[in-house]
C-alpha cells in the first residue's frame, strides 16, 4: 500500500497513467461511437420513444454509481475498484452489442453506466492521487488528454464505418480489446494508494441517500419526457410528486450527513458551489450536442452514418487539441480562470450555428462549428477538473472529483431528456399540422425513424406513391420539419451558456498549489 506522496520512477508514473489512459479511450470512444450510430439503432430496432433513454439509462446510473465509488476510493484505495468497474462496462458492452429490444438495450446500458460511474469515480481521482502537484499534474494530464483525443478522433467514424459497412452491434464490441489491455495495465502497474487509511474502520455507506437519489432522478426524467405528450394526465402528476417528494427527502437526508453519498456540505464553498454549476451547464450543452447533431446530419440533411461521422469528428478531436494548448497556457496565466470565458464562448458559436446551418449548408462550414465546439469543451472540462481539485480540501479529493462528473452527467441526462422531449412534440405537432389533411400520410411519418432506415423510408414512399403523392418530395417535407424541431430545441442550450456566463462572475482567484496538501 502506498501513499499519495510514495516517490516513483518516470516509468512507473508512465506505465499508471497508460492504464488510465486505456480507461478514457474506453469511456469516450463508447460515447462517441454510441451517438453516431444511434439513429440506426433506434431505426432497426424501432422505438424512437426511447431514443432518449438509450443515453439517458446510461447516465442515471453513472450520476449515481459516481459519488458512491468515489467516496469508497477514498477509504479504500481506487485500484481494485478500477479493475472491477473495467469488467462490468465491458460485458455490458458486450450485452449492448446483442440486444435484440430497445429495452434491452435500455437495461443493458444502464448496466453499462453503472459500470461507467465506477469508471470515473474512481479513475480520474487517480491522477491528483499520483501527482500531488498541480502543475507536475497538468504536464501529465497531457497523456489523458492525447488518450481521450484518440478515442474521439476514430470514434465518430468508427461509429459511422461500422454502421454504415458492418452493422451498429459492432460499435459495442469495440469496447472488447480495448477493456482487455486496461485491465491488464491498470491491474499490473497502478499503485493501490489509499489516500485516507486512518479513517477505514469509521466507513458509512448512505444507501438510503442512494436511493432517495435514484428515485428524484428517475421521476424526474419520466416526467420531463411524459408531460408534452400527455399534459396532466393522472401518471404525470404522480410522477411529479414522486420527484418532489423523492427531492426534498433527498436534500434532508444529505445535507447534514457525514456520509453523504451527494455531500451537499461542499455547495456552501462558494468557490465550489460556481465551478459545480458550470459543470452542470457544461454537461447540459454538451450532450444535447452530442446525442442529436448525429439525428439533425442523418435524419434532417440526409446524410450517411458515415458522412455524419466525419462531420462530428473534428468537435471531439478539437476537444483534445485544446486540452493540450490548456495544459502548456493555463499554468502561466495571472487568471487562469479566464480560460472559462473562451471556452464557453466558443461553445456558443458551435450551439448557434447548428441552429442555424441547413442541408445546402457546406461541410466545410458544418466541420469550423464543430471545431469551435470542440475547442470550447476542451478549454471547459480540465479547468473545471483541476480549479475544483485546488480548491477543495484534501480530505474530499475524491468525493469533490467525482461529484463534478456526476453533475456534468446530470446535466447531460437533463439535456437529452428536455431537448428530445421538445423535440419529439414538436416533430409531432408539426408533421399533423403539415399533412392535416392527409391522416395516412400523417401517420407513415409520425415516426422519424421512416427518416433514418432506408427500408422504412422505401416502404412510405412506395405507399405515398400510390396515394397519388409524390413519396420523395413529401419526406424531404418531413426531414425539413425534423430539422426544424431539432434545431429551435437548441435554445435550451444557448440558455445554459447564457447561464453559464453569468456564474462565470463568481469564480474566485484559482492559484495554483506548488505541493501536495496534507
Amino acid at each position: 500500500m502506498q501513499t499519495p506522496n510514495t516517490e516513483r520512477t518516470f516509468t512507473q508514473s508512465l506505465l499508471a497513467m497508460l492504464g488510465i489512459c486505456f480507461v478514457t479511450m474506453m469511456v469516450a470512444l463508447d460515447q462517441t461511437v454510441v451517438a453516431t450510430a444511434l439513429p440506426t439503432i433506434v431505426a432497426e430496432l424501432h422505438g424512437f420513444e426511447l431514443y432518449a433513454w438509450v443515453s439517458t439509462a446510461y447516465l442515471l446510473a453513472s450520476v449515481v454509481t459516481i459519488p458512491i465509488f468515489g467516496r469508497l476510493g477514498d477509504y479504500y484505495g481506487r485500484r481494485p475498484f478500477v479493475v472491477v468497474a473495467i469488467i462490468i462496462f465491458t460485458l455490458a458492452s458486450i450485452l449492448c452489442g446483442m440486444a435484440n429490444s430497445m429495452l434491452l438495450l435500455v437495461l443493458a446500458r444502464a448496466l453499462q453506466g453503472i459500470g461507467g460511474g465506477m469508471l470515473v469515480g474512481t479513475a480520474f481521482a487517480c491522477i491528483p492521487d499520483l501527482f500531488p502537484d498541480s502543475k507536475v499534474r497538468l504536464q501529465w494530464q497531457v497523456m489523458l488528454s492525447a488518450a481521450f483525443g484518440i478515442a474521439n478522433a476514430i470514434g465518430p467514424s468508427i461509429g459511422g464505418l461500422l454502421t454504415h459497412y458492418v452493422s451498429w452491434r459492432a460499435v459495442f464490441f469495440v469496447n472488447i480489446p480495448v477493456g482487455l489491455l486496461s485491465v491488464f495495465f491498470v491491474s499490473r502497474y497502478l499503485p493501490r494508494i489509499r489516500p485516507r487509511p486512518q479513517h477505514s474502520n469509521k466507513i458509512r455507506l448512505d444507501w438510503l441517500g442512494a436511493l432517495l437519489i435514484t428515485l428524484f432522478l428517475g421521476s424526474l426524467q419520466l416526467s420531463v419526457e411524459w408531460l408534452p405528450a400527455q399534459g396532466l394526465s393522472l401518471t404525470v402528476v404522480a410522477t411529479l410528486i414522486i420527484c418532489i417528494l423523492t427531492g426534498v427527502l433527498a436534500w434532508r437526508q444529505e445535507a447534514n450527513n457525514e456520509h453523504a453519498m451527494l455531500p451537499f456540505a461542499l455547495f456552501r464553498d462558494p468557490a465550489l458551489a460556481v465551478l459545480f454549476r458550470l459543470s452542470l451547464l457544461m454537461g447540459f450543452t454538451m450532450f444535447a450536442i452530442l446525442s442529436y447533431a448525429p439525428l439533425l446530419l442523418q435524419g434532417g440533411f440526409h446524410l450517411s452514418a458515415s458522412q455524419a461521422g466525419m462531420l462530428i469528428t473534428p468537435l471531439v478531436v478539437c476537444i483534445t487539441f485544446a486540452s493540450i494548448i490548456n495544459g502548456r497556457v493555463v499554468p502561466h496565466l495571472p487568471r487562469p480562470e479566464a480560460m472559462l470565458y473562451v471556452g464557453f464562448g466558443l461553445l456558443l458559436v458551435c450551439v448557434l450555428g447548428m441552429m442555424l446551418i441547413s442541408p445546402q449548408t457546406s461541410h466545410t462550414l458544418v466541420i469550423a462549428l464543430m471545431v469551435s465546439g470542440g475547442l470550447g469543451l476542451g478549454f471547459i472540462m480540465p479547468n473545471l477538473t483541476i480549479f475544483v481539485q485546488e480548491t477543495c480540501p484534501r480530505k474530499d479529493l475524491g468525493i469533490s472529483t467525482a461529484l463534478l462528473q456526476s453533475l456534468r452527467m446530470i446535466g447531460g441526462m437533463l439535456s437529452t431528456a428536455l431537448v428530445g422531449s421538445i423535440l419529439t412534440w414538436r416533430y409531432g405537432h408539426e408533421i399533423q399540422q403539415r399533412f392535416a389533411n392527409q391522416t395516412a400520410i400523417a401517420n407513415l411519418m409520425h415516426d422519424p425513424q421512416v427518416l433514418v432506415n432506408p427500408e422504412a423510408q422505401q416502404i412510405a414512399v412506395t405507399q405515398i406513391n400510390q396515394m397519388g403523392f409524390d413519396g420523395l418530395a413529401l419526406i424531404e417535407q418531413a426531414r425539413a420539419t425534423l430539422s426544424h424541431a431539432i434545431q429551435s430545441s437548441q435554445w435550451l442550450g444557448v440558455a445554459a451558456i447564457l447561464f453559464a456566463f453569468w456564474c462565470l462572475r463568481r469564480i474566485p482567484r484559482i492559484q495554483f498549489k506548488s505541493k501536495a496538501v496534507a
